[in-house]
């Protein structure tokens, strides 16, 4: 087999991988997650923005390894620092470096933000997802404890850290020689590598079976419902005070969180930056009686962002978006969030990302340019 139909080939077997994983909700919602091929000269990433349920060879962006390596010799003191301005700076030039590095064709795409992690590792394949059953564990207060039991103690564990070029360098910094197989980042997800897609479906299957094993309790979400006593009124005043698309949600397990304030608090804030992206990381909650449009108004100001989650007390939730999809798709990602609460209540309970990741988030283009492709 010649060397293009070689790659070809590979490139193929990357996409079915990719989707096998990408159309389970079980380990990728939304445009989460991503894939990657190499061998000595060129990185295939998958493009920002693609769904990995639908991507085919095209959805992968080709990079330049020898110019990828150009990148790792960015100020690494800017790196840790916290200041936003010099954050932006920094990462602008990622970007820039990033998209320079892309081979001819390929300018009319845009690689995924974690390429430099993806070129770091040496394996034919890399899938990194951000499995709810993972991340039940990546999200809870005894995660790293947790993950050396389940694990074993040489397991390799990445600190909550900004996405993208931060994260490359905390992985480049605690990655033992050989790398492992994989890895977990708190409140973020897993890395798996291999260099054939058996091996890397059987290291999910482990990583999967383990964590299932230790779950006390699974969400409830039988009885939903897309209407409820109250709902369509609450819907109504929603859409007229945002403008946008409201669409309504409520099941057993639900209802349970919007008892009151306090029941809600597990899901008050986001979990990992998938949730921030398309769910938001300050969902509203109305109590009983309150006026719901003097409280949307009050929380944009309290917050500096009006809400893509509305939960009203003993009734429901409530997906906003500017259209009817990016509102379905914000009560899809808080129901995930529902679940990374339930499963992390087997490993200590929950704990939200920090106020400065959660801002780093809000703030990042990329993540920007990754929300606008829901339409």
């Amino acid at each position: 087999m010649n060397t293009i139909n070689s790659e070809n080939n590979s490139l193929e077997q990357l996409a079915v991988l990719s989707r096998f994983y990408g159309v389970n909700p079980d380990y990728i919602i939304a445009g989460g997650g991503n894939t990657s091929f190499k061998n000595d000269t060129t990185l295939w990433i998958k493009g920002s923005g693609v769904s990995l349920g639908e991507i085919t060879p095209a959805g992968f962006v080709a990079m330049d390894r020898t110019k990828l390596a150009e990148l790792w010799k960015l100020d690494s003191g800017s790196a840790a620092d916290n200041n936003a301005a010099r954050a932006a700076e920094r990462e602008a030039k990622v970007l820039d470096g990033l998209l320079g590095a892309r081979k001819p064709g390929e300018e009319n795409k845009r690689p995924s933000v974690e390429t430099l992690l993806h070129d770091l590792l040496p394996f034919n394949y890399v899938i990194h997802t951000h499995p709810t059953l993972v991340n039940g564990l990546t999200c809870s207060q005894d995660a790293e404890k947790a993950a050396k039991k389940l694990f074993g103690n040489d397991v390799v564990w990445i600190p909550i850290s900004d996405p993208g070029f931060i994260l490359a360098c905390a992985a480049q910094k605690a990655m033992p020689k050989p790398p492992p197989s994989f890895f977990f980042l708190q409140n973020h997800g897993v890395f798996v590598g291999a260099n054939t897609p058996e091996e890397i479906k059987s290291i999910y299957e482990k990583i999967m079976g383990t964590l299932a094993a230790e779950i006390k309790r699974q969400p409830d979400f039988g009885g939903s419902l897309s209407s409820y006593a109250g709902s369509e009124s609450a819907a109504a005043h929603l859409q007229a005070v945002s403008g946008e698309s409201v669409c309504f949600m409520r099941n057993n397990e639900i209802a349970a969180f919007v008892k009151n304030d306090y029941a809600f608090k597990p899901v008050s804030s986001a979990y990992t930056p998938d949730h921030i992206v398309y769910s938001g990381s300050d969902p509203l909650f109305i109590n009983k009686g309150a006026d719901i449009e003097e409280s949307y108004k009050n929380h944009i100001t309290k917050t500096g962002r009006a809400p893509k989650i509305a939960a009203l007390q003993d009734v429901g939730i409530f997906g906003i978006g500017q259209s009817e999809k990016s509102a379905v798709l914000a009560l899809e990602l808080f129901c995930d969030t529902i679940k990374v609460a339930v499963y992390a209540e087997s490993f200590g309970g929950g704990r939200f990302m920090t106020e400065e990741k959660i801002n780093f988030i809000n703030n990042w283009e990329a993540e920007h340019y990754r929300s606008k492709q829901v339409k």
